[in-house]
């Protein structure tokens, strides 16, 4: 057990064939295909979200408002090492949530409703624009402003603190809008009509 634990790869890895028996599992059963292939992106959409909005309260609940605790000499293990690895993560799971999210919404045939509030899918409509907007945010804003913040692009330090409080600021747009995008991603199964 130590072997699968002690790595993060195999952590996954085990993680992912045990998911894997799982579907295959209920795979044996009756059901509709195209259905069970629905789930399954929704299943990768919702992990996808789950990767990023995790990192996004990380940043926000957790580095963010300890960084003033931190030694000096010490903050560049975080803005070295662990901010950048962690914005890799965040960035692309930005981009797998909404482009997943999209299919889901192709596919289920509500994708231009969703987006123009229209009938009862308008509910997803204001999770899908605000997840939207907050994607923008990520690869528009918060990106480009943490380059410059933890030195990926030298900039004199006045920039750098510029960007750094541009990057926080935007995190925190994507904070405040993650509440009620996941309010209305979840209510949308129990649609009002």
């Amino acid at each position: 057990m130590s072997i699968i634990l002690t790595n993060l790869r195999n952590t996954i890895i085990v993680g992912f064939i045990l998911a894997f028996i799982l579907i295959f599992a209920l795979a044996q059963g009756s059901f509709d295909q195209t259905a069970f292939n629905m789930w399954l992106l929704r299943w990768f959409h919702v992990l996808s979200a789950i990767m990023w909005v995790g990192i996004l309260y990380y940043f926000n609940f957790i580095q963010i408002p300890n960084m003033g605790k931190i030694p000096d000499e010490q903050k560049p293990a975080i803005s070295k090492v662990i901010a950048p690895a962690a914005l890799w993560w965040f960035r692309w799971g930005s981009v797998a949530t909404v482009v997943t999210g999209l299919i889901l919404a192709h596919l289920n045939g509500y994708l231009h409703k969703a987006m123009t509030f229209s009938d009862v899918f308008w509910p997803i409509g204001v999770g899908m624009w605000l997840g939207l907007i907050m994607f923008l945010n990520v690869w528009g804003v918060i990106w480009p402003s943490q380059k410059r913040a933890l030195g990926i692009i030298e900039v004199d330090a006045d920039t750098k603190a510029k960007a750094a409080r541009k990057a926080m600021l935007f995190s925190r747009i994507n904070t405040m809008l993650s509440i009620p995008m996941l309010v209305a991603m979840t209510v949308q199964q129990n649609t009002f009509s």
